[in-house]
């Protein structure tokens, strides 16, 4: 009896278990759901140090423009999620920005930095995780072309290079400005100040001018009397400055407390807000080559829209952010395809108008090509237009 009670009771439980599989849901294929809903792309940049004001106008810009695309129904049907880190302006830094971005926040894309130095630095790691990255201000040709005269698959930028824009200064310090003798000071820690001293340098020689003295500082120095002191006694007329706005502010006080008048002059590392606060009086009638007019019609809605939102003038950095945003979208869209591989490859023969021109990358250097220089001079403390040029 007691075997037969068993017995039933293990058909039971045999019953009960088979019928309850059975009112198991089967699994579902959920292949087409593993898409995200959100997209997310990078950015890096400086958000410490001296160059944080360029920074935060780089990311402001980013996740407006975005937000904006957000409101008006995504990209692609899609919401895009800007991540964004500071390097602190160092170039391990970026890359550690750069492995977190592609590894852990899988962002199909990145923008910036500004500092070619860092936009060096990253290109092993977009490298590796196949993601594409677009610098905005990174003028140093390394930053897409490598050592061995290899394009660097998923480097691009939205800025001319060094060997233009150093060809651009000579050029017009020789051909429009009438000067002849020309000194450098530069910093010899820096990737963009020695590109651009080396252009500058092969370019005025070229064209039959003279450099009569060349000096180094290194990067953190605030006393450059010394250096100065050697460029006064050779008479230059024109004193090339290719490095950044707060070194600028304090060169050329220092320069005009010697007694030194010779033009000032440099690349586009000296736009900014901050310069003239520091330094408009010693400032006073230098030449620099930008990216653009800032009083250009077409750039007007942006710089409404930026200081409406933030509060805060656009910042050079800001511009050239808003032409990379520009053409990451122009590229997921001609893809239309989020998968980063796919817009690196609509990258390499993006066509775009920026805000700072015609935007045609070269699939050849990853460049855009042909894009007009600007000069501006610093008038009653104010960034005055003077023209569009072309080096020859």
């Amino acid at each position: 009896m007691k075997k037969r009670v068993v017995f039933l009771f293990v058909c039971v439980i045999l019953t009960l278990g088979l019928t309850l599989a059975g009112c198991t849901p089967a699994p579902t294929d959920t292949a087409a759901d593993t898409e995200p809903e959100v997209v997310k792309v990078g950015w890096i940049g400086s958000l410490t140090g001296d160059q944080a004001v360029w920074g935060t106008c780089e990311l402001n810009t980013v996740k407006m423009l975005f937000d904006d695309i957000n409101a008006d129904g995504g990209l692609l049907g899609k919401q895009i999620e800007v991540i964004g880190y500071d390097t602190r302006g160092d170039a391990t830094e970026a890359v550690n920005a750069v492995r977190r971005l592609t590894s852990q926040d899988k962002a199909v894309a990145v923008i910036g930095p500004n500092a070619s130095g860092q936009a060096i630095s990253i290109s092993s790691v977009l490298e590796e995780m196949q993601v594409p990255d677009i610098a905005t201000v990174a003028t140093n040709p390394k930053v897409t072309i490598g050592e061995d005269g290899s394009i660097k698959p998923f480097n691009f930028r939205v800025c001319f290079i060094d060997p233009y824009q150093g060809a651009v200064a000579a050029g017009y310090a020789y051909d429009i400005l009438g000067f002849r003798k020309a000194a450098v000071l530069y910093d010899v820690a820096d990737d963009y100040s020695q590109g651009l001293t080396e252009f500058f340098e092969k370019y005025f020689i070229e064209k039959g001018g003279q450099i009569v003295a060349k000096e180094a500082f290194k990067f953190g120095d605030v006393d450059f009397r010394p250096q100065l002191s050697k460029i006064k006694d050779a008479g230059p007329e024109v004193i090339f400055m290719p490095y950044f706005f707060k070194e600028v502010a304090l060169s050329s006080e220092q320069a005009r407390q010697l007694g030194i008048d010779a033009v000032l002059m440099g690349g586009d590392g000296w736009p900014s807000e901050v310069l003239l606060e520091m330094a408009k009086d010693y400032v006073e009638g230098s030449y620099f080559v930008n990216h653009l007019d800032f009083d250009d019609p077409d750039v007007q809605d942006f710089k409404a829209a930026y200081t409406a939102k933030y509060n805060l003038p656009v910042e050079l950095n800001g511009y050239l952010a808003y032409d990379a945003v520009q053409l990451l979208v122009h590229a997921i869209e001609k893809a239309n395809s989020f998968d980063p591989v796919e817009i690196k490859d609509a990258l390499e023969t993006a066509q775009v108008k920026g805000i700072t021109g015609q935007i045609n990358i070269s699939r050849e250097t990853h460049n855009p090509e042909g894009k007009d220089a600007a000069i501006i001079k610093i008038v009653d403390g104010g960034y005055v237009f003077q023209q569009k040029y072309s080096a020859q």
